[in-house]
This record gives structure tokens, C-alpha cells and sequence, in this order.
């Protein structure tokens, strides 16, 4: 059996699994699992926030014992990330490309840099209130999915299933983690101060942070980079789609 202070490590190793997966046998997504990927690592360092008061988990060197930051989390976002942005593209078979300045000008994109900021607001609002910091963070991603929505209607279905696709994924994974080391989420996650509800040894809070993440970073590339998912059968050459009506030779 592994010792705790490394089943942190090798969790969130295992997420680079798929990630070497996806990378390798989709080169078409590759620019984009760079970008999700290299985005989310520094959430990372984030850490302190939810240790103790979220979990506390034995870590490499110790870190996050003396620290609060430790070297898993910036593995575990990254990994996380890329898969992700592109699992739904996969599995739909599609790519994107860049929205036509038609596309950029249409009305509710007015709202655009609003819908992208929304869940950084939201967390640096709701991160006073009095509650574990797991909660201000799960309702900014489900604020961050819906202003999304909002403002650009076409990627609903997008973010509804990318949200079911990554909570199968890390379902998955926290079974794994168990099956490593049982009674390792009990022993890691502070579940007196969440709601206690569990499902299979799995805490609600986990489970929520797995669906919600999917909705917001499913679309959060095609969202920040003004690009639009189109079937692999759809896509058009680049100069198709950014030149202006009427400039086509």
C-alpha cells in the first residue's frame, strides 16, 4: 500500500494519463490542451484557501503541512485543465475555429467581457461570506457556466454535457483514489465542515466541484479566444472565416 504522503502525488499524476492520451492521438486539440492547461495550472496556487478548511492532504516534502502550498495541486490543475477543454470536442468530433466579425457584433456579445469576469467577481465577493471557501468556489464556476450561457445561448448543450463528461471522469478518479488508500477521503477531507452528504465514499462538494468545473472550462477556450466548435465535416478554411462578407475571391 502507498503511503499517504505520496497518494496526493500519484493522484494527481493519474490525471496526466488522459492528458498524454489526448495529446497524442488528437493533434487537432493540442493547441488548445496547451492553453486550458497552462491557464489552469496556476490555480494551484491557490491551495492555501482550502487547506486546512477544505482538506488537508500529506504531500510531497510535506509542503502543504508547513506551507499550505504544495507541488500536486499545480500537477492536478494542469492535467484537469486540458482534459477538460477538450474532452466534449473529442467526442463530438469537432474543432474550433474563430467567430466571423459578423458572429463577434451580434447583440448579447455586447455582454461578453461581463460574462468572462462574472466568476472572478463572484468568488472575491462570496469568499467573505462565513462559509467553508469550497462553496464561494463552486458557486463562481456555476455563475461563470451560466453567465456563459447568457451570453453566447449556443453553447448550453456544450456546457451541460462537458459538465456530465467531467463528472464521469472524476468519478472515476476518486474511486481510484479510495481503491488506493480506503478511508483516505475520510481521513483527508475536513467532511465536519461541509454538508456531510456522501455518495459512495464520495463527498457531495466533490461532486459538485466536478460537474460545475465541466460546465465553465468545457467552453472556457472557445469562450476567452472568441472561437465556436464546429463539426469536424463544417470546418472552413481560415481565410473563410476571417475575411468580411464580400472580400472572398
Amino acid at each position: 500500500m502507498i503511503s499517504d504522503q505520496y497518494i496526493w502525488l500519484v493522484w494527481a499524476c493519474s490525471f496526466l494519463v488522459p492528458w498524454v492520451a489526448l495529446f497524442t492521438f488528437f493533434p487537432q486539440h493540442r493547441k488548445i490542451m496547451w492553453w486550458a492547461s497552462l491557464f489552469t495550472a496556476p490555480f494551484g496556487l491557490t491551495e492555501p484557501i482550502f487547506v486546512p478548511a477544505y482538506w488537508n492532504p500529506p504531500s510531497l516534502f510535506h509542503l502543504a503541512q508547513t506551507t499550505r502550498f504544495d507541488i500536486e495541486s499545480l500537477i492536478f490543475c494542469f492535467g484537469m485543465g486540458g482534459v477538460g477543454a477538450v474532452t466534449y470536442n473529442v467526442l463530438t468530433r469537432r474543432v474550433d475555429q474563430p467567430m466571423s466579425e459578423a458572429g463577434k457584433r451580434e447583440p448579447l456579445h455586447r455582454h461578453h467581457y461581463k460574462a468572462l469576469a462574472a466568476p472572478w467577481v463572484a468568488f472575491l465577493v462570496l469568499y467573505w461570506f462565513p462559509w467553508n471557501p469550497i462553496y464561494p468556489s463552486l458557486t463562481a464556476m456555476l455563475i461563470g457556466a451560466v453567465a456563459t450561457v447568457a451570453c453566447r445561448p449556443h453553447l448550453k448543450v456544450k456546457i451541460c454535457v462537458g459538465g456530465i463528461l467531467f463528472l464521469t471522469i472524476y468519478i472515476l478518479f476518486l474511486q481510484f483514489l479510495e481503491l488506493m488508500s480506503p478511508g483516505y477521503i475520510a481521513r483527508v477531507w475536513n467532511l465536519q465542515a461541509l454538508t456531510g452528504i456522501q455518495l459512495f465514499h464520495m463527498p457531495l462538494e466533490e461532486m459538485l466541484f466536478a460537474i460545475f468545473f465541466g460546465m465553465y472550462w468545457s467552453d472556457v477556450y472557445e469562450h476567452f479566444t472568441w472561437m465556436r466548435a464546429v463539426p469536424i465535416r463544417d470546418q472552413k478554411p481560415i481565410s473563410t472565416v476571417l475575411l468580411p462578407r464580400g472580400e472572398l475571391k
